[in-house]
């Protein structure tokens, strides 16, 4: 739905008319459901993936941290993940893991694909 037919959906009536509230009502309706579509819904969407992300590592995946440094997952454990780096390992919270990066193996199957 474009903004000129918004705009001329809610000028159908105006207010002191009869029928101009009906027309408001109509109008607020349309622009919660295109704010869930273009925000709600998309975060939510994010959130649920970076949760299965989150539920699904394992060691020996190599991951990115939300501060941005590289590592391997040495161990999980229930609520948080050891993760190793060159000069040592550092345990975070499973929340703290931004990204897993895809395995050689991985990347060239995704290339295969194309």
């Amino acid at each position: 739905m474009s903004f000129s037919s918004i705009i001329v959906i809610a000028q159908a009536a105006p207010a002191g008319q009869p029928g101009g509230g009906s027309s408001t009502i109509i109008m607020m309706v349309l622009m919660m459901v295109m704010m869930y579509f273009i925000l709600i819904r998309p975060q939510r969407k994010k959130q649920k993936e970076q949760e299965t992300l989150q539920k699904a590592l394992s060691a020996g995946d190599e991951v990115v941290t939300i501060g941005g440094a590289h590592g391997v997952v040495a161990t999980v454990k229930e609520k948080t993940v050891v993760v190793k780096f060159a000069e040592g390992k550092v345990e975070f919270d499973r929340t703290a893991i931004a990204l897993k990066k895809a395995k050689a193996d991985e990347a060239t199957l995704v290339d295969d694909k194309k």
